[in-house]
């Protein structure tokens, strides 16, 4: 089964793809393309995955960048300094050659993009981290790197969608908190104090007060698709002890 990956039209002059699990080399619960390093499963598996992701973006796994990942507001840029795997959940660059990437099972993998300053960015923007700040931290990164906010455009992968994602009233709370707005992203759910929140519009109206030139969703739901997408909610109930990740990929 060949690779198969989700572009989308707003990022349309650059080389990019949010993957689905097809046309993967593990098995069991991780079965498809797992290229999550950290996860259980058997690393020359995932590390035979990676490439294979990586030579369809047209280089090799030595151009991979890739993240520890801890759901912060952290960004790293591309430089000199660079090294293998920085704790962080956003990465920019402008150097021809990398391949940023970005793991997620539910979470909201976003991908950047100034044509004109020939910038990229890509972030990993789960609950905590988009409410901490990471995209807008991301697109300051990338004007750090000659970027303009008017030329930017972003793109929402597939995450989780507001009806998988029932969540209870104290964290509702910590949105409201923040800012009384955000109640706007949660409706009630079936259960009694229980909300479901709306992940990628969260998302989307931060990417729109970023004020940058257009943001856009995928609309594909990771949870409601097993065929092609890894989910950490639905691995947890199932009670299953591991889950896979997904990759999502830009690169000039």
């Amino acid at each position: 089964m060949t690779l198969k990956r989700i572009e989308s039209l707003n990022l349309a002059n650059v080389n990019h793809g949010f993957y689905t699990r097809l046309g993967g080399a593990s098995s069991g619960i991780f079965s498809g393309l797992n290229c999550g390093i950290g996860s259980s499963d058997q690393r020359e598996i995932v590390e035979i995955n990676r490439t294979r992701v990586a030579e369809d973006m047209g280089g090799n796994a030595s151009n991979l960048i890739a993240l520890h990942q801890f759901h912060s507001a952290k960004v790293v840029t591309v430089d000199e300094t660079f090294t293998d795997r920085p704790h962080a959940d956003g990465v920019v660059s402008n150097r021809k050659g990398n391949i940023l990437t970005i793991l997620t099972a539910d979470c909201q993998p976003v991908l950047f993009h100034d044509p004109g300053a020939d910038v990229i960015g890509a972030c990993h923007a789960g609950w905590k981290g988009a409410l901490a700040g990471v995209i807008g931290a991301t697109v300051e990164a990338m004007i750090a790197l000659g970027a303009k906010r008017e030329n930017i455009s972003a793109v929402i992968g597939p995450c989780i969608s507001q009806s998988a994602y029932e969540v209870g009233a104290e964290f509702r709370d910590q949105f409201v908190s923040h800012d009384p707005t955000f109640e706007s992203f949660f409706v009630q759910g079936l259960q009694e104090g229980k909300f479901q929140f709306d992940l990628p519009a969260f998302g989307l109206h931060t990417l729109r007060n970023e004020q940058i030139k257009s943001a856009d969703w995928t609309h594909e739901c990771t949870y409601s698709n097993e065929e092609y997408y890894y989910s950490y909610r639905r691995t947890k109930h199932r009670g299953e002890g591991d889950y896979g990740r997904l990759i999502s990929c830009i690169a000039l």
